[in-house]
């Protein structure tokens, strides 16, 4: 039973990137129509005075902050000053305005990236701040963290509504193929969707491929994210995750063979791994009365099939960069 009612405002920071169109995708199937959106040219999330007059002018109930700035390891790396300041720009302007123009509850979207490198596992919301984090995307966690407990300050302060969830490794419709700034399982779609339509024989991918790592489908996150808002008033965090892991190696292999790759797969562990295992324990979501949908399986089948959509239209290449110049800000 939804709580929210049809005729509230719900504003959908980050709507273009996979994350934010997921949710609206979701919130319209579910009959909402006043769904606000701005792209990042109509407005800049890091510049506060642009963020206040956005609320000041468009009375909002509701908020989903799916809005960052995200990348893979190799932009992690080679960026972090980037990935923390514009992060907190966005988190502190947009929750700030939220709570300061009456929204009745707002998301907040983080990552489990924001656990320690060396977290016990599965991982326990109650890791948090256990040990020293990943170094190759610690600004990002960094600033994941700090919007987490912003929110949770805000809430036990003055009584702002606040949720927080944290989702495992992300994937599916709208996802961001750049070469260098997509996370691993697009990457991975990639290269061996491309590998294959062009007979390739051997495609060479970084690491070992030994890491372990959970996946779930961004439509199970746009799914939690309306399920939480609709029925959870806690500012403690939540993780969402499928429950399920495998190593890179397993998941390169899975993906290779149903795009149809049939070449050699090479490995270059001169390259990061990042974090050697990482999966979520998301019992506590599950007690709350959330649970994922979308197998790992259909989930391939889903990405590599809407990838060859994009390949087929003949400028999925530059496409690809532009879309995440235009949209890293709002993923």
């Amino acid at each position: 039973m939804e709580t929210i009612p049809r005729h509230a405002a719900i504003y959908i920071a980050g709507h273009r990137g996979m994350v934010g169109s997921a949710v609206e995708r979701r919130f319209r199937r579910g009959g909402y129509q006043k769904l606000l959106t701005r792209t990042r040219r109509e407005l800049d999330l890091r510049d506060r005075q642009a963020v206040e007059a956005f609320f000041a002018a468009n009375p909002i109930d509701y908020v989903v902050l799916a809005a960052a700035r995200v990348g893979g390891i190799q932009a992690n790396l080679t960026q972090p000053a980037e990935f923390l300041l514009d992060n907190l720009e966005i988190q502190n302007n947009v929750i700030m305005a939220a709570f300061r123009h009456g929204v009745k509850k707002l998301c907040f979207l983080g990552s489990s990236c924001i656990y320690p490198r060396a977290c016990p596992q599965p991982i326990k919301e109650e890791y948090l701040l256990g040990g020293p984090l990943e170094p190759t995307n610690e600004g990002y966690a960094l600033a994941k963290i700090a919007g987490y407990k912003l929110c949770r300050y805000l809430t036990r302060q003055y009584g702002f509504n606040t949720i927080s969830l944290m989702p495992c490794n992300l994937y599916g419709t709208n996802d961001n193929y750049d070469p260098v700034a997509s996370h691993v399982f697009p990457a991975l779609v990639r290269r061996f969707v491309e590998a294959a339509d062009r007979g390739v024989p051997a495609v060479t991918l970084w690491g070992s491929g030994a890491p372990l790592r959970e996946f779930l489908h961004v439509d199970d996150l746009a799914e939690a994210v309306y399920f939480f808002l609709q029925h959870h008033d806690d500012p403690e965090f939540v993780n969402i995750g499928s429950g399920e892991e495998l190593s890179i190696r397993k998941l390169a292999g899975l993906i290779a063979a149903a795009a149809g790759f049939r070449g050699t797969i090479n490995w270059d562990p001169a390259k990061p791994d990042g974090m050697p295992r990482k999966l979520l324990d998301s019992s506590k979501a599950g007690a709350l009365g959330w649970r994922p949908a979308v197998s790992l399986a259909e989930g391939i089948r889903r990405t590599i099939a809407e990838y060859r959509g994009l390949a087929g239209t003949g400028n999925n290449v530059s496409a690809s960069k532009n879309h995440h110049r235009e949209t890293e800000l709002e993923k």
